[in-house]
């Protein structure tokens, strides 16, 4: 009967089990999270796995691969486990998990229009004047761009101020 166990991963290889583990026939699941970082000043949103290291797989070992042949697989370290057998999950946590994961990956978490998107300064000095969104300067700001005097103009202004 198929079960759901718990996996150890090395750091950062969970993608390299997931893959290797799908090739031996056995159903890899870890939750990931999307996560706002900036890089090189610019603000990314990155999936990252919400158990970082930690992987959920569902096999028979009867049937299909056994113990040893998960364990020895690349990127994987251990079963976890409680005494000698590897702890066996129960099935609700995992499907509850899954359908989280599903509605994560289906909203869009973008907190800041896209380049190119036109936008409205709601406050400060340029309050009420329609600007395109050039691009995300820091954490805090971004880059618009406003028509003055027939050129378009960069300026720097809070993300707080922006409507979109």
């Amino acid at each position: 009967m198929k079960q759901w166990y718990l996996l150890y991963c090395k750091r950062g290889e969970q993608e390299r089990a997931k893959l290797h583990l799908e090739n031996q026939m056995v159903e890899c699941f870890y939750p990931e999270i999307v996560v706002e970082k900036i890089v090189r000043g610019k603000r990314k949103q990155v999936k990252e796995p919400l158990f970082p290291c930690y992987m959920f797989i569902y096999f028979d070992f009867e049937v299909g691969p056994s113990f040893t042949s998960i364990r020895s697989t690349r990127g994987v370290s251990d079963f976890i486990r409680f005494g000698a057998q590897p702890k066996v999950l129960q099935g609700d946590l995992i499907y509850s998990l899954k359908a989280l994961d599903e509605n994560n990956n289906k909203e869009k978490l973008e907190c800041l229009p896209e380049a190119g998107q036109k936008v409205a300064i709601k406050e400060g000095p340029y309050s009420g004047i329609e600007a395109i969104y050039k691009e995300a300067d820091g954490e805090k700001r971004s880059i618009l761009l406003i028509t003055l005097i027939n050129k378009k103009v960069e300026i720097k202004i809070p993300n707080s101020d922006i409507e979109y």
